[in-house]
């Protein structure tokens, strides 16, 4: 879930390239969530999810007032804000880790392994309640990029004529950062802020290798991201053996499957393949001769 619902809006930002905008939201939403934890001393608590949701969209504000108003380059802008608040946000968690139940480890890379532990009860079932945050969260991702596909279609191609027919694009940038803000927010607890960038951007940059049309590339970064996820947890279980470790983490491990699934479509991709091609322009050769 976690791996699909950010496979939704990272595709738009591999689009926009502005594929760093995730980076910089799953860190800088740390200060909301560290003063969430401060005001409320829960780590289950709305506050928490409000504050990182507000503060990762005014990171994307932040670094649109940087560049425009200080005449600064847009990746610029983006360390210069992303770099600041994350700062800030460790400072935090150092300060809330003293006062409330808080594993730093477990904000930067996730505790997957946990989850099943922390139930809600729905008549007779016990449900993990990352289970019901992210798959709100993803319903919720498909039925905005359903509602807008042709809009953020539209702004992500071609901002200038959207603002011509009337489709604002900087609405719609807003818009994505919000999905994004929220999506890294859910996905914080279950994958960490570190892993959470993986699940953003790796699928979707695979997806475009193998497809040139968007709704295909949508299918197909969710398809990447669900194997990524189940090669992950089971890569996390049994490689750690092959090389004398005890354990690894299940994140750690679906970032790696995730970046190994990204290689394969690198080189074996039917039309943009780096071994396709070379195996095609030899045949061109052979052919010419």
């Amino acid at each position: 879930m976690c791996a699909v619902a950010c496979a939704l809006p990272g595709c738009f930002l591999v689009l926009r390239k502005m594929s760093m905008m995730g980076d910089a939201i799953s860190h800088a939403v740390l200060p909301g969530l560290a003063i969430g934890y401060l005001l409320t001393e829960s780590r289950a608590s709305a506050v928490m999810f409000i504050g990182a949701g507000l503060t990762g969209v005014l990171t994307a504000l932040f670094t649109e007032w940087v560049s425009r108003l200080g005449n600064v380059d847009r990746g610029a802008a983006m360390g210069i804000v992303f770099t600041s608040l994350f700062a800030v946000g460790l400072l935090l968690i150092v300060q809330a880790a003293d006062h409330v139940d808080l594993d730093p480890g477990c904000v930067l890379y996730g505790a997957i392994e946990l989850t099943p532990l922390d139930t809600v009860r729905l008549g007779s079932f016990e449900i993990p309640r990352v289970v019901l945050v992210m798959g709100a969260v993803l319903l919720g991702n498909l039925a905005v990029i359903a509602a807008f596909f042709k809009e953020l279609r539209l702004s992500a191609f071609d901002p200038a004529l959207a603002d011509t027919l009337g489709y604002s694009s900087r609405l719609m940038h807003y818009l994505l950062m919000t999905l994004v803000a929220v999506t890294t927010v859910a996905a914080f607890e279950a994958v960490g802020s570190i892993i959470v960038i993986a699940m953003l951007i790796v699928p979707p940059a695979a997806a475009l290798l193998l497809t040139d049309r968007l709704l295909p590339t949508i299918l197909v970064s969710c398809g990447i991201g669900s194997a990524s996820a189940v090669l992950g947890h089971y890569g996390a279980t049994a490689m750690p053996g092959w090389f004398g470790f005890e354990t690894t983490t299940s994140s750690g491990m679906m970032a790696a499957a995730s970046g190994l699934l990204f290689l394969l479509a690198w080189l074996f991709s039917p039309s943009k393949g780096l071994v396709t091609r070379r195996l095609r322009k030899h045949e061109q050769i052979g052919d010419g001769a």
